[in-house]
């Protein structure tokens, strides 16, 4: 054998010693993967809904103070930190008196750009119908009642129907639906079937869209008869209420007694009960995380002091709720963004106001805020 053959010879052993070590690796790796376990897909938002954190926007609270949303609001909003605007509105901001039917585009134009305002910001958005057709919490109160009469349910259906028509093309990560605010007086039995009406008028249009409910007794407890319905779920922050509401003029209570406290105390009998952190946890945190805990996603849509109740108690009372919050992994919107509960314009008398563009800023709260 010369010296050419003799190379050729030793090139053709490496190659097949080569070749069947690489096919002793493959063995070997198609082993090791099938052993590997695969990633677990991601849940669906309705299930686990993100951390998300921010503010309600009130410019269609009310008919009467039916106004644009502001694009600075989401800017600062984005620029803070913060990643979700709640908008409580008011169906009549947008439907003719006379007939629910018939819709005014110039006022659905402004739901249009506040959602534009969210996409450009990274804001997620979520409309919440704070008056719908034949209830609220407000007054005056619908004259038809939701709960009991056909019509009103054919209307409420209508307007989610409609929302659905017109962003279907809107990723749910980007916009959410929050059925009807915080239903009240009646039993889950009543409420969810009426719910699923509106569900059912929005899935046939957007099957996919992320759709919350407010829990019952004013977004205290969870609808459990909901739990199997493929939507989120939202609660409050508002208890105790004199901490949240003192001297609220529409709060139904005119002997507040002194300021609240934090912790706050009462008496029930000759029993002492102590509101502070650990209730919080007990009465308004462990119902949730159950449910959270069954699989449906959970928000906390509102929550806030009036501006009467002391700052130095309320940044405590925020303090608890949000660390709570947070180890719950639940995401929050403050009641509100610029207003007697907000951050900006608060009207407070107890507050060191910076000047924000020509707004009052309450720092230690937004610093607060940011932190959690």
């Amino acid at each position: 054998m010369n010296k050419g053959d003799h190379y050729r010879e030793e090139l053709n052993v490496s190659r097949r010693l080569f070749l069947k070590s690489a096919a002793g690796a493959v063995v070997l790796g198609s082993g090791l993967f099938a052993q590997a376990k695969a990633p677990k897909p991601a849940r669906p938002l309705h299930a686990k809904l993100p951390r998300w954190r921010g503010f309600n926007l009130l410019e269609k609270f009310n008919k009467g103070n039916n106004r644009q949303y502001l694009q600075t609001d989401f800017q600062w909003i984005s620029d803070w930190g913060f990643d979700f605007v709640r908008l409580p509105m008011d169906y009549r901001c947008w439907t003719d008196a006379k007939d629910p039917y018939k819709l005014d585009e110039k006022n659905l134009a402004h739901i249009d750009k506040a959602i534009e305002f969210g996409r450009k910001y990274g804001v997620h958005v979520s409309l919440n119908l704070h008056r719908a057709p034949g209830y609220t919490v407000a007054h005056p109160p619908e004259k038809r009642n939701l709960w009991k009469d056909t019509e009103a349910q054919k209307q409420f259906a209508f307007q989610w129907a409609t929302f659905a028509k017109r962003y279907r093309s809107i990723p749910s990560k980007e916009l959410s639906f929050g059925l009807v605010n915080e239903p009240a007086r009646i039993k889950s039995s009543e409420y969810a079937p009426v719910a699923k009406i509106a569900i059912s008028a929005v899935r046939k249009i957007d099957p996919t869209r992320l759709i919350i409910s407010d829990g019952l007794q004013w977004g205290r407890n969870p609808v459990w008869e909901l739990a199997d319905a493929k939507v989120a779920q939202s609660t409050r922050g508002y208890d105790p209420f004199k901490v949240s509401h003192y001297k609220a003029s529409w709060a139904g209570t005119k002997n507040w007694g002194g300021p609240p406290t934090w912790p706050m105390k009462r008496r029930q009998g000759k029993k002492e009960i102590i509101e502070g952190r650990q209730w919080i946890y007990e009465n308004r945190i462990k119902p949730w995380k159950k449910l959270a805990d069954a699989g449906v996603g959970v928000h906390v849509g509102e929550w806030g002091a009036y501006k009467y109740s002391p700052h130095d108690v309320v940044l405590r009372w925020m303090t608890d709720q949000l660390e709570l919050w947070r180890q719950a992994d639940f995401g929050w919107a403050l009641w509100n963004f610029r207003g007697s509960f907000g951050v900006l314009d608060s009207g407070r008398k107890d507050v060191k106001y910076e000047d924000h563009k020509g707004h009052k800023l309450d720092r230690k709260m937004l610093k607060l805020l940011r932190a959690n």
